[in-house]
C-alpha cells in the first residue's frame, strides 16, 4: 500500500535523495516517489506502509535525515 506524505524544507535533489535514502534505512523493502514540487514523498511497502507505526518510521527517518514531517496526505 502506498502512502503520501508531506515533507517541507526539500529544495533540491540533494534533500530528495537524502529523504529518499533516509526512510530507505527505516523501510529497506519501500518503494520512495519524491515530489520536490508538492513537497510529498510516496513511500510504497510490501511490508504494509500505512498504519500508524508506520506513520511514526516515516516521520522519524525525515526528521533524522534533518526536515521537517508534516504528516499524512
Amino acid at each position: 500500500m502506498a502512502k503520501t506524505y508531506n515533507v517541507l524544507g526539500m529544495t533540491c535533489q540533494g534533500c530528495a535523495n537524502a529523504v529518499s535514502n533516509a526512510i530507505k534505512v527505516a523501510v529497506p523493502d519501500a518503494t520512495i516517489d519524491v515530489n520536490l514540487e508538492g513537497n510529498a514523498v510516496t513511500v510504497e511497502s510490501t511490508g504494509g506502509a500505512g498504519g500508524a507505526e508506520d506513520d511514526s518510521i516515516v516521520k522519524k527517518a525525515v526528521e533524522g535525515a534533518g526536515f521537517e514531517y508534516a504528516g499524512a496526505v
